[in-house]
């Protein structure tokens, strides 16, 4: 069973799926969760001149990870929130590695394929070293 499950979440409502795949799989292998959300960073601006655009993003990611955070608690599931920033698929990876991450659910949507095989969730499976599951 999985032990080590990466969710990486946006707080859009796509991720109430997987946040619950994540529960059930957590809560029955006895495994922990990361919640993993990352901040995408403005090209070609210097990051000290949107400091304080950032800091509002990672108070107001960080208070809607707690609530994702208080459902795993409450059922004594143990949870780490990350707050990251880069770009979501190389970080999502990179964070999977220094986690030794056994599964990442990855919440997806329909995909067009006339506009590209471009998608994050389609990313992480090809980068990913460990399984991901893809919830819709």
């Amino acid at each position: 069973m999985y032990k080590r499950i990466l969710i990486p979440v946006d707080f859009t409502d796509k991720n109430l799926a997987a946040l619950d795949q994540v529960y059930q799989l957590a809560k029955w292998g006895h495994g922990s969760v990361t919640l993993l959300h990352i901040i995408e960073k403005v090209q070609n601006i210097p990051r000290k001149e949107l400091k304080q655009f950032y800091q509002t993003l990672e108070r107001n990611a960080r208070m809607k990870m707690n609530q994702y955070a208080k459902t795993f608690a409450k059922h004594s599931v143990p949870v780490t929130e990350k707050i990251l920033y880069g770009k979501r698929a190389e970080e999502i990876v990179r964070c999977a590695v220094e986690e030794d991450t056994d599964l990442i659910v990855v919440s997806s949507h329909k995909v067009d394929v006339t506009q590209g095989w471009g998608t994050l969730s389609y990313k992480v499976a090809i980068l990913s070293p460990c399984p991901v599951l893809l919830v819709k």
